[in-house]
């Protein structure tokens, strides 16, 4: 049996912001101004430097450094003495979550780091060129992803266990790194989205009290037009690729990675998945890797830890900073003013396009502000419901939107966990990353198309009165 409360708490929780944890306030635009300075520090730092014709633009500016200054104002904006501001940032960076996904983070560097050490990601490679297609290499590897994310009901334990695989396979073939890891991304991001298992799909039907069976329909309607359209993208873009004779492989060096894969499906905790895939990649190299010793897998295990460093500093610093902005009122200020320009005109009878759009602005921007996808459907799911039941919009179909848009969000969030945890693998630039998850740009193109064109839309059923009724 699935433990529902594990779930919630390995595929993704990135930013602390339960109620229980920072108490909501007086709505304040001000709140947010600290988000601003972080993203023009970060975001806006890469053009800037590029126009200046500095090489590695992109790279001048860590962000984990970017966000110093945006805490610094957060805690200056703050209400209250200096040690309650200081506390309310500290509770953010200690919240349960936030500590899980820093351990998370070790034990996927470590993995990853000690099972290419001795042979795992040549092995896999190798096995699967030898199998699949060469021009269906990307494809396949969507497909696979997406397969295993559903299964698993986790994008971050996804990625965990297949990007590495995804930057072997580029490294064995002429295909652009970024592209094959978007690839993973994006799949990851599919299951995520559809999986009945995942924190998302939790989240939105208990929020809109739905059944998940009728949340999977709506979503897969759109979601699959968007992942075929994926799958023909990445078809042309690998069809002239060049895949080298697949070398000699031990079939033994892919068991760690079966093996994580298998236990994640199964439902097994992610933290202990992780481990036990260093202990088994650990007793590959130790019996099959010449002059490999315990010496040896120490330090893969401590190499793979440095690799961590600088999402785990980020995500430590971010969940203060989401802390002080929900303290401050930022994210309550955001719902009012999605559902004040929901209301404009005056007309609360425009439809269902005017609702739907709405919702959709609602959990997009609060995902873009506390980075989780699963937070911004809890701290929406209130509005969302008074938004669809004004504008007649039918249950089901809010907790697709609400699912479906901070999927699509969060899959390109620079500073989100996912691209955070995959840029960190594969060693390459977060903001340069976004371009390459075509799958995440698709899903939220057609979320937009069915909302203009009206479709899928059942007939409106009966909304909950209040929270009481969920629970």
């Amino acid at each position: 049996m699935v433990n529902f409360r594990a779930v919630f708490i390995i595929a993704g929780l990135f930013c602390p912001l339960f109620v229980e944890a920072v108490p909501m306030t007086k709505p304040s635009a001000l709140a947010l101004l600290p988000l601003a300075v972080f993203l023009t520090l970060f975001v806006g730092s890469g053009p800037w430097f590029q126009a200046q014709g500095v090489e590695f633009a992109f790279y001048q500016v860590s962000a984990p450094v970017a966000i110093l200054p945006a805490i610094a104002l957060a805690i200056w904006l703050a209400r209250g003495s200096l040690n309650e501001r200081i506390e309310t940032f500290v509770r953010g960076v200690g919240n349960h979550t936030i500590v899980t996904m820093v351990l998370i983070y070790l034990l996927a560097g470590g993995f990853a780091s000690v099972a290419k050490a001795v042979g795992g990601v040549d092995a896999t490679v190798n096995s699967g060129l030898s199998v699949i297609p060469p021009a269906l290499v990307l494809p396949g590897l969507f497909a696979i992803t997406a397969f295993v994310a559903t299964a698993m009901g986790t994008s971050m334990g996804t990625v965990a266990a297949i990007a590495p695989i995804a930057v072997g396979v580029a490294d064995a073939t002429d295909l652009p790194l970024l592209l094959t890891v978007g690839t993973v991304v994006g799949g990851a991001m599919f299951g995520d989205n559809l999986s009945i298992i995942s924190d998302t799909t939790i989240a939105a039907t208990r929020t809109q009290n739905v059944e998940m069976r009728d949340k999977f329909r709506m979503n897969f309607r759109i979601a699959l037009p968007a992942a075929l359209m994926t799958m023909t993208w990445l078809y042309f873009q690998g069809t002239t690729v060049a895949v080298p004779t697949p070398g000699d492989y031990e079939l033994l060096r892919v068991l760690p990675y079966v093996a994580v894969l298998a236990m994640a499906i199964l439902g097994v905790n992610v933290l202990l998945v992780l481990f036990a895939g260093i202990l088994l990649a650990g007793a590959v190299g130790l019996g099959l890797e010449p002059g490999y010793t315990l010496v040896n897998l120490s330090k893969d295990i401590y190499a793979g830890y440095t690799n961590m460093q600088e999402i785990l500093i980020l995500s430590l610093l971010i969940g203060g900073l989401g802390a002080m902005m929900k303290s401050g009122g930022g994210l309550a200020w955001l719902a009012r003013a999605i559902d004040w320009l929901s209301c404009l005109g005056g007309d609360r009878n425009r439809g269902p396009r005017t609702g739907e759009l709405s919702i959709g602005l609602a959990v997009s921007a609060t995902n873009v502000c506390v980075a989780n996808n699963t937070v911004a459907i809890l701290l929406n799911g209130e509005l969302a419901r008074d938004i669809a039941a004004r504008y007649g919009v039918d249950p089901r179909r809010t907790a697709s939107l609400l699912d479906i848009f901070s999927c699509a969000v969060q899959g390109l969030l620079p500073w989100g966990a996912q691209i955070l945890l995959a840029s960190s693998l594969a060693k390459v630039s977060p903001l340069a990353l976004v371009g390459s998850i075509q799958y995440c740009w698709l899903l939220g193109l057609a979320a937009l198309v069915s909302i203009f064109l009206g479709l899928p839309r059942p007939g409106v059923a009966r909304q909950p009165e209040s929270l009481t009724e969920l629970t």
